[in-house]
């Protein structure tokens, strides 16, 4: 029998803990050949906060993991009974599986996330900041554009009373 992919609906927060709990009550059962994947969708962000660089894990949805698994009975029953566990994403009480293309994105967005991971720019257009390294440290500006894939803040910095567009790096910035 295929196996696809099912969201569940758990407590916000409880992911973890939710996923742990699944994962032990299907050893216990013997059922990992029903239920052969639980996964908490993750991305891996990297910021930059106090002057040190730190990468952490963010969840993607929050308040939702996915499972692979035969639509059996069983392992409806399995799930449904365990701890933490609200009821599956789909109509009329029956869980819908994922699309395979909604799967295959979403499983290549993650492993890409691991080998590189996403970078945390939280400046908006239009924002003022102040640069706090390089040339025009401690002018301030303005927020033209944000290139969150290059890591390149562009600021607009007044220059002899006339705007010059200046791209820095997004820590070279602080917001005012």
């Amino acid at each position: 029998m295929a196996k696809n992919w099912y969201v569940i609906r758990v407590q916000s927060g409880k992911e973890e803990k939710v996923r742990k709990a699944l994962e032990k009550r299907i050893n216990a059962a013997g059922a990992e050949e029903m239920i052969s994947r639980v996964l908490v969708p993750t991305e891996t962000v990297s910021e930059i906060k106090g002057g040190k660089k730190r990468v952490t894990k963010k969840k993607i949805f929050p308040g939702y993991i996915m499972v692979e698994m035969e639509d059996l009975d069983e392992a409806l029953y399995l799930i449904r009974e365990t701890p933490g566990v609200g009821d599956f994403v789909g109509a009329h009480m029956r869980p819908t599986p994922m699309a395979p293309h909604e799967v295959a994105n979403l499983l290549g967005d993650m492993e890409r996330q691991e080998e590189t991971p996403k970078l945390k720019i939280n400046f908006q257009k239009g924002e003022s900041v102040k640069i706090k390294e390089g040339p025009f440290e401690n002018f301030d500006g303005i927020v033209d554009e944000v290139n969150p894939e290059k890591g390149l803040v562009r600021v607009v910095v007044t220059i002899f009373s006339r705007p010059t567009p200046v791209e820095l790096e997004y820590w070279q910035v602080e917001p005012i």
